[in-house]
């Protein structure tokens, strides 16, 4: 019995509502602008406090627009309804023969693991914001709907996922629409309704342990509002890579020097970069960039720690964060910055002011991602950017009455 399952309700875009996730965003500004520039896309109901008209209000408050935005949006053609469907899903990359795939579906809720003692084959990997988690139930409740899906690895039939999912593409046809993402990438979607290929497909999808490679919040979101399921992308080992994860500070508690000083006294070893501050190639080292300044720091290993304790984005929480900075993860004052953007531009962010602190910290490897969700065991808080995303507002679920699921 597989845990993947047709969108029993789907509005599937007519082109023009695709959209970065909500989370995808380093700096506000950036959101209002896109959703200025295009009210239509899905941004626009997923983030109603950062449009253009609605500046002051909160994110509750705003909500009464998402759910008008949404309703528009469906009036207008933007999205046609289908019911009992899977949704093929190719991302081709600019000038280039090489694709993505993966399957958008229902998965259910119950299966979400986040401990060895936990039974499920849905593993979630990372801690979040709660307040995060929050703001994605208000919007389902509100809207009736998901708009953003769960990006979820197959591990178990990975393989053979994928060539079923690149022929079943290839023989589709005109795909039902297609989409641009901000890097040049070609979303084109196709629908499959009940049948020999659909059963074919949620089987290989539900083959096998699934990690939510991204949407660890959207996921805790599903289990917190009593969805029965969840929308998602099933996706392929061979379809992502891994990306760095950064860190801004707005603030430092303490002085450049003073920085310096307190993590060599907690056992770091800190030396000066010759050249620009760049994301380190391999795990071990991290680097720093404040007050013009470019370090390679070493950070104290976790004694008798495991492959989550030693990781470097724990090792940044544990020693600079919290122990050198005295913040919390969670604190206003970090950013998390995804690998859409370059080391320049979190260097850029300290010169000109808007922080004082880029940390820049090489990626997750795909051994050690794997050997921590087979020890159901999780990451520090954004940790893995995998890409390519996938994108929202190309397929929504509606849920059931009274929010049952999708």
């Amino acid at each position: 019995m597989t845990v993947v399952h047709p969108i029993a309700r789907a509005w599937i875009t007519t082109g023009g509502t695709g959209a970065q996730n909500y989370d995808e965003f380093a700096d506000d500004a950036e959101i209002t602008a896109i959703i200025g520039a295009n009210p239509h896309s899905a941004l626009a109901i997923e983030m109603p406090h950062k449009a253009p008209d609605a500046e002051g209000r909160s994110f509750l408050d705003s909500l009464p627009a998402a759910v008008a935005r949404l309703a528009e949006a469906k009036a207008d053609g933007s999205y046609t309804p289908a019911e009992r469907v899977v949704v093929l899903y190719r991302i081709s990359e600019p000038a280039s023969d090489g694709a993505a795939y993966g399957l958008f579906a229902a998965v259910d809720t119950d299966q979400i693991s986040t401990s060895a003692d936990e039974p499920g084959l849905v593993i979630r990997n990372e801690d979040v914001f709660i307040e995060k988690v929050r703001e994605r139930v208000a919007l389902a409740e509100e809207t009736g709907h998901l708009l953003s899906p769960v990006l979820l690895l197959q591990t178990g039939r990975g393989e053979e996922l994928h060539t079923a999912l690149a022929a079943a593409t290839e023989r589709a046809g005109a795909p039902a629409a297609t989409d641009v993402d901000q890097s040049g990438r070609t979303h084109a979607i196709w629908l499959v309704g009940p049948g020999p290929e659909q059963d074919e497909l949620t089987a290989l999808a539900g083959g096998g342990e699934l990690v939510v490679a991204d949407g660890n919040h959207r996921s805790l979101a599903a289990q917190t509002g009593g969805l029965r399921r969840f929308l998602a992308v099933v996706t392929t080992p061979a379809s992502v890579a891994i990306q760095p994860y950064n860190r801004l500070v707005a603030e430092l508690t303490v002085t450049p020097d003073e920085l310096v000083a307190e993590l060599t006294a907690a056992g770091a070893t800190v030396e000066p970069v010759a050249g620009p501050a760049t994301v380190p190639t391999g795990g071990g080292v991290v680097h720093l960039y404040t007050a013009g300044r470019a370090l390679a720091v070493k950070l104290p290993a976790t004694a008798g720690g495991g492959v989550v304790d030693n990781l470097d984005h724990a090792l940044v929480e544990r020693v600079l964060l919290r122990g050198v900075l005295g913040l919390d993860p969670g604190d206003k004052r970090i950013t998390y910055v995804g690998g859409d953007y370059p080391a320049e531009w979190l260097t850029g962010e300290v010169d000109a002011g808007r922080a004082e602190l880029a940390v820049l910290i090489a990626p997750v490897t795909v051994d050690d991602f794997v050997a921590v969700n087979l020890a159901r065991q999780k990451l520090p808080r954004k940790s893995t950017w995998f890409t390519p995303k996938a994108r929202a507002g190309l397929v929504l679920a509606q849920l059931g009455d009274n929010g049952a699921g999708a």
